[in-house]
């Protein structure tokens, strides 16, 4: 368990000594004392579960993989209450969600934004969670993402390195910061260019931290922001359409309808199994269709 749910549960009167609760969290323990903790069943989540179509990956008592659709909101919030991922798994996993901190509902180790698409992992009981969490903290989960950005980095490979932080003049953007923020590091490459000068292309980006919009954030600061990303830099203009064809692509590229950016990629250490487990996510249609449609442009 963790400190925090052992916490809540001394806070709760469930943990005695010789039938007497112990009541502060801070109590020394001595050698020979004998101590019973009371773990109640789960408490019913309290988001409601809903029947939403989900693409399982990969499911076992421990944890679940979901290949996240874009538009699908993770986790409930003031704007998304219901309808998100979470109420999705709830509905999904029933009663083999054993409950983190004292509630049936799925651990979320790590989170997806709403119009990105791709792999997302949410544990099902405590150890899971535990396991996964220092995972992600130790850098050691295996993340890579595809990009579809405007223009093309000058060199084919790179490390971003900055401080990311909420943007002082719009608390739903982040930022890189000159100070203060948090450390972010991504890794990029460039696989393919498409177009004149040229005019887009696609890249792999691993995380090495996962800071809010963080691959958004970065590929901005390096001057080539996500195709369709309403949030970071300015959409560019494409050029004069010299074919149909051309026009068709330039017509698909301009009208992306959300940022170009999936998960395609996830591995970790399974908390039970000890064995590796690693998960890819083909292309959705979308992304599949402006990737075709900039394939069909000269080359630069």
């Amino acid at each position: 368990m963790s400190r925090s749910r052992l916490r809540q549960l001394i806070d709760e009167g469930r943990v005695t000594r010789g039938g007497e609760k112990i009541g502060d969290p801070n109590h020394r323990v001595k050698p020979g004392e004998r101590y019973e903790i009371y773990v109640p069943q789960a408490a019913p989540a309290s988001p409601r579960g809903q029947d939403i179509p989900l693409t399982v990956v990969y499911e076992d008592a421990d944890l679940i993989v979901i290949d996240k659709p874009a538009g699908l909101v993770v986790h409930p919030a003031a704007g998304n209450p219901d309808g998100t991922l979470v109420n999705a798994l709830i509905a999904h996993c029933g009663d083999s969600l054993a409950g983190v901190g004292g509630e049936r509902r799925p651990g979320i180790v790590h989170r997806l934004d709403k119009d990105t698409s791709g792999l997302l992992i949410a544990a099902k009981n405590e150890r899971a969670m535990r396991s996964l969490g220092k995972q992600f903290h130790n850098h050691t989960i295996e993340r890579a993402y595809h990009a579809v950005v405007w223009g093309s980095p000058r060199l084919g490979e790179g490390l971003i390195e900055t401080q990311i932080g909420r943007n002082p003049f719009d608390r739903k953007r982040m930022g890189v910061m000159r100070a203060g923020g948090k450390e972010a590091v991504t890794r990029y490459r460039v696989l393919e260019r498409f177009g004149e000068r040229p005019l887009a292309s696609l890249i792999e980006c691993r995380l090495e931290t996962g800071r809010t919009h963080q691959i958004r954030v970065h590929l901005t600061h390096l001057g080539h922001p996500l195709i369709g990303d309403p949030s970071y830099g300015r959409a560019r203009q494409a050029p004069r359409a010299k074919t149909p064809e051309e026009e068709a692509a330039y017509k698909t590229v301009m009208e992306f309808p959300r940022q170009a950016l999936h998960a395609w990629l996830l591995g970790f250490q399974h908390p039970s199994l000890h064995k590796t487990l690693r998960f890819q996510s083909e292309w959705p249609a979308d992304l599949a269709g402006l990737i075709g449609a900039l394939r069909t442009l000269k080359k630069p």
